[in-house]
């Protein structure tokens, strides 16, 4: 459960980021930063939340959002109640989290492991 509803709130932050929704923000410029993160947010969450690739695409969010951290909240100050920038710590964390146990029953990949057990020869 933890994974389908972290995936989706980030991706919710990515489809913010380039689609303006949901929200009242315009959407960023694709080809910049914001719009790379934007990216990786939409589609990396809902690859988590869907459980497909799931370890890459956690440790590849995870990374997003330690850049995130040290980028934007970090030189407003080192604690992160200080500088707003909690949020991006937990999805770092939790992230790293799902990286390193995978995916877990309710996921494709999952589902995947379950196929190539059924056609290998025992």
């Amino acid at each position: 459960m933890l994974r389908i509803v972290v995936g989706l709130l980030f991706a919710m932050h990515g489809s913010q980021k380039l689609l303006g929704f949901p929200g009242d923000k315009p959407p960023v410029e694709i080809a910049s930063l914001m719009g790379l993160a934007g990216i990786i947010e939409l589609v990396g969450g809902l690859l988590i939340a869907f459980g497909f690739l799931t370890r890459v695409a956690a440790f590849v969010a995870s990374g997003t959002m330690a850049v995130a951290y040290f980028m934007a909240h970090a030189p407003q100050g080192a604690i992160p109640l200080l500088n707003q920038g909690e949020l991006a710590v937990v999805y770092c964390f939790v992230f790293l989290y799902i990286a390193a146990q995978g995916s877990g029953p309710w996921s494709v990949d999952n589902l995947i492991r379950k196929d190539r057990r059924d056609v290998l020869p025992r």
